[in-house]
Order: C-alpha cells, then structure tokens, then sequence
C-alpha cells in the first residue's frame, strides 16, 4: 500500500530587468511600468539561487522571465543547475527547444497558447510534439471573476477566455506533464493563499501541479497538503527570508522538504 503524496516545497527564481525579485503580481504592466510594485531586488545572482536550491535538492523549481532582458540571467540560473530547474516566460514552438537544449527540464508556456487571448489546442499540440509531453508544463496562472477563476496571461495582464476547471484541466493535462498556477490577485501579497483555489485544485488535478501566491506562513505548506490532499506543491516568495521576507525561513522548508521525502 502507498504512502499518500505529501506537498513538497518547489523554489523559484524570478527575472525582472535581469535581476531576481519578487513583486506584486497584479502590478505588472506594459501599458503602465510605473505600477509595478517590488518587494524586492536580491543582491545575489540567479545562478547563486540555483546553486542553492540545487545545494539543497529542492527540485522541481522555476526560473520565469517577467519581460524583456532575461534571457541571459536564465541561462546563467540554468548553467548552474543543468536539468534542475524549469524556465517560463516567453516560450513557444520555435524556441522552447533551445531552451531545454541550454538546461532547462522543462519548458513553461502560457501566453502562447492563447492567440487574441484565445485558447489554442492547435498551438498546444504543437509546443508538446516539439519537447515532448514529459517535458511541457502549462502555466494556467489566474484571476479570480465572482465564481470563478480565469487565466490570465501576458504577465497576468489580460483574461483570457478559459476558466479553470476539471475540464480544461483534464484537456491540457492530455498535451503536459505538469501545472504551474500563480493565483495573480494574491501573488505577492503575503496575505494567505487562496485556500478555495487550492482545494479545488486538488479534486480537479491528476499530474504533479505547484501553486504560488500569498504563502505567508510556514504551515502553508501543511494547508495546502490538507486542503489538497497532498495533490498540490508549494512555492514561497515575498515571505521568504532569502527573498528579504521575515514570516518564513528557507531552512525550515528545506528541512520540511527531507522529511517528507524520507
């Protein structure tokens, strides 16, 4: 008989100009830069985040490009840990490849799969026969409208015209081998996660799926594992001490992470 999955812990680097910070995901925009809200700007490099994480074993993370002039602070996080870390932002059927060829384990996509903000099983069929399923992962990050929660892509700016569902979930899940899902009104906040969200992820998802957004306390991890049933994994930002946070200590997840994996 198996042990029921536990939630793990997965890290994350993200790129903005560059640089690895952390900001307030319903901040960003093209039209507006000077609403981007940032909690903070590390002084160390993305390849020293990657030397962490893979110091420690913390696999399954992402590297995210938020906008123009990342790619060369991606490749040094992937040259640091070749085959260890994920890379999203930007990607799509003509450079996904290039991509998982300079290190990444897999390739993050989103914004390509909806043209005019609408979904394109066509396009997703596409970037999953170029690197493979095994090496896809569909970001479905969204936004919360009444009742439901929308995709947003394009840096969480625009709403596109797929709901999160058991349904679409299970149709992407088809092309990918895993779900990467920011919740974009909470991204940044560290004022909670959104436990609806969580929970019902955990009833809809069948392949390994990492939630981000509002992690504020180390027994988030607990939640998530309770409310999903160990179906969903944890990423940590803002609140985190190696990104300038005090409410959670990298230490303490890094030894939660080896316990479960025991």
């Amino acid at each position: 008989m198996h042990a029921p999955r536990r939630s793990v812990f997965r890290p994350c680097i993200d790129l903005h100009d560059g640089q690895v910070k952390q900001i307030v995901g319903g901040t960003l925009s093209d039209a507006s830069p000077e609403t981007l809200k940032t909690n903070f700007v590390a002084s160390q490099s993305p390849g020293d985040f990657a030397r962490l994480y893979r110091d420690n074993n913390l696999k399954g993370g992402h590297v995210i490009k938020l906008g123009r002039g990342n790619d060369a602070a991606a490749r040094e996080a992937l040259a640091a840990w070749p085959g260890g870390l994920q890379i999203g932002g930007g990607m799509n059927d003509q450079n996904a490849q290039e991509w998982i060829d300079v290190g990444a384990s897999k390739v993050i996509v989103t914004s390509y799969l909806f043209p005019g903000a609408k979904f394109s099983l066509e396009r997703l069929k596409k970037i999953s026969s170029v690197v493979g399923k095994d090496r896809l992962v569909v970001d479905v990050s969204c936004r919360r409208r009444g009742e439901k929660w929308l995709v947003a892509m394009n840096k969480w700016q625009d709403i596109t015209d797929m709901e999160v569902s058991e349904e679409s979930l299970h149709e992407l899940s088809q092309y990918c081998s895993e779900f990467l899902i920011h919740a974009a009104d909470v991204e940044g906040l560290c004022q909670g996660i959104d436990e609806e969200l969580v929970k019902k992820l955990g009833q809809w998802v069948r392949i390994p799926t990492t939630y981000a957004g509002g992690a504020k306390d180390i027994g988030d991890l607990d939640l998530v594992e309770q409310l999903s049933e160990g179906r969903v994994d944890l990423t940590y930002g803002s609140a985190l001490d190696i990104f300038g946070g005090e409410l959670v200590k990298f230490e303490s997840l890094v030894e939660r992470n080896a316990r479960r994996s025991d």
